[in-house]
């Protein structure tokens, strides 16, 4: 995966396309990014790449976001070609140990990947959504700032696994396990927090967890 350092010289590159060759600064890249400038010299300074906000700049500018984190080459700048397919991207849904929104309510947009990535890992590019991680219950599996890729034709729990789950409680990433009487446990992998037990009608399996852009630390 390439650096941060290396990532904003990509963006800087994309950003003087559209603007014709213009020369393009640190602050016209945390712009694009909708980061503050003060934010964006921190997190650059510390080597962090702000997943969710790349992301986005990605999904505006169709740009395959494994040409812009990975050193893969393409034959044009921004251009989608057939190598190139997409998810959607929910941008403004959030999974998390609070609460979330209805994935089926809200806009998305299109994240640009490599089909051959996701033929891979087996993934129906079909049934792939991305949302964002919000907070710490994950840990260390899931970190704030992930990015979630879920697979909506997965809803089988009876083997248990790591689900996006809908509750009158919100949306939640959680490791899901059917027990035998049926009702549905809901655990973190943070034991700073407690398991919860569901009864079946008060849960909707959104899909299952299948992948995921990770933080750096």
């Amino acid at each position: 995966m390439r650096n941060i350092n290396e990532i904003i010289e990509k963006i800087k590159d994309i950003i003087a396309k559209n603007l014709g060759g213009k020369r393009v600064f640190d602050k016209d890249v945390a712009s694009a990014l909708k980061i503050t400038p003060n934010t964006f010299a921190t997190m650059k300074s510390r080597g962090k790449i702000p997943y969710e906000e790349v992301i986005g700049f990605c999904v505006k500018n169709r740009i395959s976001v494994n040409w812009l984190l990975y050193e893969q080459d393409t034959s044009s700048l921004v251009e989608t070609t057939n190598q190139y397919a997409y998810v959607k991207y929910f941008q403004n849904v959030s999974a998390s140990a609070g609460g979330g929104a209805d994935v089926d309510d809200e806009e998305n947009g299109k994240l640009f990947i490599d089909d051959q990535v996701a033929n891979r890992l087996g993934m129906s590019l079909n049934s792939i959504e991305a949302i964002n991680v919000v907070g710490e219950s994950m840990e260390p599996t899931l970190k704030d700032g992930d990015i979630l890729f879920i697979d909506r034709d997965k809803t089988d729990i009876s083997r248990g696994g790591v689900f996006v789950v809908s509750s009158p409680h919100g949306v939640f990433v959680k490791r899901v396990f059917k027990r035998v009487d049926g009702q549905i446990d809901i655990i973190s992998d943070n034991q700073d927090y407690s398991p919860q037990t569901l009864t079946p009608d008060e849960v909707t399996i959104v899909g299952k967890a299948v992948g995921v852009f990770g933080s750096v630390d």
